[in-house]
Parts: structure tokens; C-alpha cells; sequence
């Protein structure tokens, strides 16, 4: 992946860290951090944040009190401009494993939640940029191979990213039967438009969700599939063929004590399993992600037993961009598929050997953003780079989404390979 240079140059030397309060995609306040070397290299970078996290993420650090609703980072922004700015002032900026190091030992928690996740990761991912003299994703692949990924667009959004009935978090569309990362593209962003006119035909239409998805009140969870179905069609396309539907039930916000609450009936694990098989067998599905709690792991390994033949199970919550976790999914094959977030672990070295990790089990790997996003399009080089076959980064509206679909379509320029799957 990333290398470092085998002579470093002096002039690669980290000269300035700051950091400063910007806001995301939900108007609230997050971390920025800029990196200038001494040779004039420069990097910016922007932390997300998640509204359905995992309990085992990295913490990102919020001031709490009445300001920003008790959502500011001053506290995670005074870190950058002291201790991590002490830490990394004279490092050689092509050293991303000695930087990342660095931060982990300073922060000294399992979690990072002394320094903050957002504090951590913002200089990270600046340090990563500012080492780039090229193209990121080409840095970032390091002369090995890359590929422009299948794209995962949530165009009808539940759960956490909308205030509707809908339990299942995101329906998404996954153009795969292209020949390019454009002609792909397209054929979601008609398909979304498709949708815009089912649901406004059904008196369906209202507002949108966190990731710009359309979020109607719908009687069940399948009339979700129905009307996403619906507009692959609508949009001129081959369902199964051209563009299939993966779900993000994000299963660990309907998991109580007593099961899962879902359609208004309470399930077991195992029912549960039953009711996506039933989905399975009467929709294009190709991915299923967070189909369980986070730590129901005995249904994750029963449902992946009977349908990881048909189907890419992603364990989102589940692992959490974690090794440790990720290690006893593997052993206990409890899914074939991770999620790869940046900041659920924090930083961009961690992350690299996570997805190594992923790969050596045979689990494919998607490249995912936060439901609190930015303009920052970092995570588009990232899926490229690092060869992922597959980006989530929400639907193709509102600036915090487009931006990495923009700047896939600017790799496309320079990068043809379009990954080859479902």
C-alpha cells in the first residue's frame, strides 16, 4: 500500500500542524487539520462523523455544554494545535506508519478517546495528502493494483438517517453491469430520479435523509424494496443485471433485549434471517449489510452459513474497522464482507491493515463514508487506491455526496479499470 520513500528528504519534514472547527453535512461542528512540510507540501483533511455507530468504534471527542448543542470540538481542536502538533512537528510526512504510531501511543487509549478519534484521524489523513506529490489514489496504491469501484447508493433512506417508519436504514442501487465507473454512475443517478417520480405518483414524496436518500413513510419495510425495484425499472434498466438493491438494515438500532423490532413484530435472530431470506428470494439483492446486533454473532454465523453462497454479507457495526474484531468474524465466519471506515479506527495506517487483513480471509471490503459527512472526497482516492471494488458513499445529491462521486469521475480520466462483480 503506502511506502515510504527509502531515502527521505528533509524537505519532507512536517513544518506546521493546525487544526480548525468546520462544520459537516448536519450542521454541526467537526475537525479539520492541515499539514504543511517544509518543502511546501500541504494536506488537508476533514473527519467525519456517524449517527449509527458501533459501541466498539474509535470515540471522536465533543465538548459537551450548551454550545453547538453540546457538539463542539474545541477540546478535540485544542489537541491538534498542542500535543499532536508537538508529536509530528520534524517526522518525515512520507512516514504514514511512524505518524500513525505516533498518534496511537500519545493518545494511550484502546479507543483513542483522550485525543479524540476526529482529532486523531484529521491529522492522519492531512499527513496522507500532504505525502502525495501526484494523484492520492496513486499514492495510495503505491504501484500496486487499483481499480475504480462499484458504487452502493442510498436512495431511500430509514432508521437513524430519517425521520420516518422505516426500520431498515438504506436501500440502496448497485449499478455493476457496466463497462466504466460513468456509465455506472448515470444509470444510478436515473435510477434515483426514477424513484423522485414512483414515490411522487404514490403521494410518497417528502424530505430527504442524512445522505440525501428519499425518506418516505412507508407500511412495511419490503414496500421499500417494491419502490426501489420499481425505479430500476421505471429508470429504463434490467433488474439483477444492470442494477441490483443492497440493504443497510443496520439491524443494531431495532435490537432490543428482547429481539428485533421490525414491520411492528418483535423477532428472534433466527426469524429475522428467515424474513431477509424471504427478501432474498424475491428481489435482486447482492449485498446485505448489518443484518444483525452487534453482538448477535451466533445469527450472523447461522445466516451467513445458509446464504453467503448467494449473497455479500457486510458486517458494518459488527467489526467496526477493528483487527480484533474482524480476527474472531473470520474465525467464526460470520459474514464475508466488512465495511471499511476511516474513522471508526482512526487512522489511515490502522485502516490499510484492516483491509489486508479483510482480503486475506477472501472477505471482500467496501470503502464507506459517515452519515455526518463533509466535502471532503478523501475516500474516493481511498476505494481506488487501495483496490477496494466498492464505495458507499450515499445518494447522488447534496454536495457531501457528489463530491466523492465527482472525484471518482476525475480518476476515471486518468484510471479505466472498472471492478467486475455481482
Amino acid at each position: 500500500m503506502i511506502q515510504s520513500d527509502p531515502e527521505p528528504s528533509p524537505q519532507a519534514a512536517i513544518e506546521s500542524v493546525e487544526a480548525r472547527e468546520v462544520l459537516d453535512s448536519r450542521g454541526r461542528p467537526t475537525v479539520e487539520v492541515e499539514i504543511v512540510t517544509s518543502g511546501g507540501g500541504r494536506g488537508r483533511a476533514i473527519a467525519p462523523s456517524g449517527a449509527s455507530t458501533g459501541s466498539y468504534e474509535a470515540v471522536e471527542l465533543r465538548d459537551g455544554g450548551s454550545d453547538w448543542v453540546g457538539r463542539g470540538v474545541t477540546s478535540a481542536i485544542a489537541h491538534v494545535n498542542g500535543e499532536i502538533h508537538d508529536a509530528l512537528i520534524g517526522m518525515e510526512v512520507s512516514d504514514q506508519e511512524g505518524i500513525d504510531t505516533a498518534l496511537v501511543a500519545l493518545d494511550g487509549t484502546p479507543n483513542k478517546s483522550r485525543l479524540g478519534a476526529n482529532a486523531i484521524l484529521g491529522a492522519s489523513m492531512a499527513c496522507l495528502r500532504a505525502a502525495s506529490s501526484g494523484p492520492l489514489w496513486a499514492h495510495i496504491a503505491a504501484n500496486g493494483p487499483s481499480s475504480l469501484p462499484v458504487p452502493q447508493m442510498n436512495i431511500l433512506n430509514g432508521g437513524a438517517h430519517a425521520a420516518s417508519n422505516v426500520d431498515v436504514q438504506e436501500f440502496m442501487v448497485v449499478p455493476h453491469g457496466f463497462d466504466s465507473l460513468p456509465e455506472a454512475l448515470r444509470a444510478g443517478v436515473e435510477t434515483y430520479h426514477a424513484l423522485k417520480s414512483v414515490l411522487k405518483e404514490e403521494g410518497l414524496l417528502g424530505g430527504v435523509g442524512d445522505e440525501g436518500g428519499f425518506a418516505p413513510n412507508l407500511p412495511c419495510n419490503e414496500d421499500g424494496l417494491r419502490h426501489v425495484f420499481g425505479a430500476i425499472e421505471r429508470a429504463g434498466y434490467t433488474p439483477g443485471e444492470q442494477i441490483s438493491i443492497a440493504l443497510d438494515c443496520a439491524a443494531q438500532e431495532f435490537c432490543h433485549e428482547e429481539g428485533y423490532h421490525i414491520d411492528g413484530k418483535v423477532l428472534s435472530g433466527s426469524e429475522l434471517g428467515a424474513l431477509y431470506s424471504s427478501w432474498l428470494d424475491s428481489y435482486p439483492i447482492v449485498s446485505l449489510e448489518d443484518a444483525f446486533g452487534e453482538d448477535d454473532w451466533d445469527s450472523w454465523t447461522e445466516f451467513t452459513a445458509r446464504e453467503g453462497h448467494r449473497v455479500q454479507i457486510v458486517g458494518d457495526d459488527l467489526y467496526v474497522t477493528n483487527p480484533t474484531r474482524l480476527t474472531r468474524g473470520i474465525a467464526e465466519a460470520a459474514s464475508n464482507a466488512i465495511l471499511i471506515k476511516l474513522n471508526q479506527i482512526g487512522t489511515v495506517s490502522e485502516t490499510l491493515r484492516v483491509i489486508e487483513l479483510a482480503r486475506s480471509a477472501g472477505f471482500a471490503t467496501v470503502i464507506s463514508h459517515r452519515s455526518g459527512e463533509t466535502s471532503d472526497d478523501i475516500i474516493a482516492d481511498f476505494a481506488v487506491g487501495t483496490d477496494a471494488g466498492q464505495i458507499k458513499t450515499g445518494a447522488p445529491a447534496r454536495s457531501d455526496r457528489t463530491s466523492k462521486y465527482n472525484q471518482l469521475l476525475r480518476i476515471a480520466e486518468q484510471c479505466d479499470g472498472f471492478t467486475d462483480l455481482f
